[in-house]
């Protein structure tokens, strides 16, 4: 079984070979991807219920990061993405919406949102996506890496009221597709409700 290495260099040169001209491109991008989504994890449910308004912006990401394509970082230097696999939507979007459900799940803010549609907010949450990959270890093995830094601003003046960074890893000794969403979503079980926690302490 080719590791995502290997499959890497492998798809780089036959790209070099046969030219990857505009009309393999087009045959490529006809072919349907397996499509997978993650799932909200709700932080605690217990305690007062707030009567705030928090609206949660859609995740400041790098180009490479703000697709649909599940990043693989064969080496440092190099970003690749799994040939046959993509999100349910651009990571940022699914991002926000994973958020939204798991801060409003807990029950304990009378409203959460996106910042494009709802009504004026007490607090709005900024968030940074800068890591959402799959790292090649030595070894055969991979890693799973995720961190997302989170602001919660006051809306009336515009002042921060806290600040946080989230970050996990997940290592699997396996490069199937099936595993690798697996992991992120152990990876998520973890922050997200961390998160969640962490947002509605600061609402």
């Amino acid at each position: 079984m080719l590791d995502l290495t290997r499959r890497t260099l492998l798809f780089g040169t036959m790209c070099s070979l046969s030219g990857c001209g505009t009309l393999s491109s087009l045959s490529a991008a006809s072919e349907p991807l397996d499509t997978y989504d993650l799932r909200p994890v709700p932080g605690s449910t217990r305690g007062a219920r707030k009567s705030r308004t928090l609206l949660v912006a859609k995740p400041q990401a790098s180009a490479a990061l703000a697709t649909d394509r599940i990043m693989v970082k064969p080496d440092p230097a190099a970003i690749t993405f799994l040939p046959d696999a993509r999100w349910s939507d651009e990571l940022p979007a699914m991002l926000q919406a994973l958020l939204i459900r798991s801060i409003s799940e807990t029950g304990r803010v009378a409203y959460v949102g996106r910042t494009d549609a709802g009504p004026v907010p007490d607090k709005a949450l900024l968030v940074r996506l800068d890591a959402f990959e799959v790292v090649a270890l030595t070894g055969g093995m991979f890693e799973v890496r995720v961190e997302i830094d989170l602001t919660m601003v006051n809306d009336r003046d515009q002042t921060v009221a806290a600040s946080r960074r989230f970050a996990k890893t997940e290592a699997i000794a396996t490069d199937q597709t099936r595993d690798i969403v697996t992991a992120f979503q152990t990876v998520m079980d973890t922050l997200l409700p961390q998160m969640s926690d962490w947002a509605v302490r600061h609402v």
